[in-house]
């Protein structure tokens, strides 16, 4: 729940990066805390955008396995544990090659991976997830695609519902 608490439901940890939507006051010595959950999840969708970068430079599939892998290190968790309960949540394949996070035909396969990631972070129940907040973080982190977004939205009657 330390994530829900610090608006950061994905845990991100502290960096160089300076993100936006950071609350001022920065109070956790390990995880960012964020104005607003939604900016919790534009800092979620701005990580995977970079993943999907570096996957893609060294030529490799940009699948949850390969996230988890890197989100959720065997040093610091039990990633094979975390892999099995982000598919088993989100009912993606692992070695499915998503789409890139900045195309909005990829959104409702990868807002279901990061509300199941929220679930596994947080230590909460699937319905507790704000679907909303990832929906909004997701505009605020492409404005550029947020139009597109709609419309794709528009035609699956639905924002990433799980």
């Amino acid at each position: 729940m330390r994530g829900l608490r610090n608006n950061n439901p994905l845990n991100i940890r502290h960096s160089a990066d300076r993100w936006n939507g950071a609350a001022e006051t920065q109070t956790d010595k390990e995880f960012v805390q964020f104005k607003s959950m939604v900016y919790g999840y534009r800092a979620a969708w701005r990580t995977l955008h970079t993943y999907y970068k570096r996957l893609s430079d060294r030529k490799k599939h940009f699948t949850v396995e390969n996230i988890i892998g890197r989100w959720a290190p065997p040093t610091e968790n039990d990633t094979k544990q975390y892999i099995r309960m982000v598919l088993s949540l989100s009912s993606i394949g692992g070695k499915e090659n998503l789409l890139p996070p900045a195309n909005p035909m990829g959104y409702t396969k990868l807002s279901r991976m990061l509300a199941a990631m929220t679930v596994m972070e947080n230590g909460i129940r699937p319905h507790q997830v704000d679907m909303e907040a990832i929906y909004q973080g997701y505009k605020l982190a492409f404005p550029e695609n947020a139009q597109e977004l709609d419309e794709s939205l528009l035609c699956e009657d639905e924002y990433g519902e799980w």
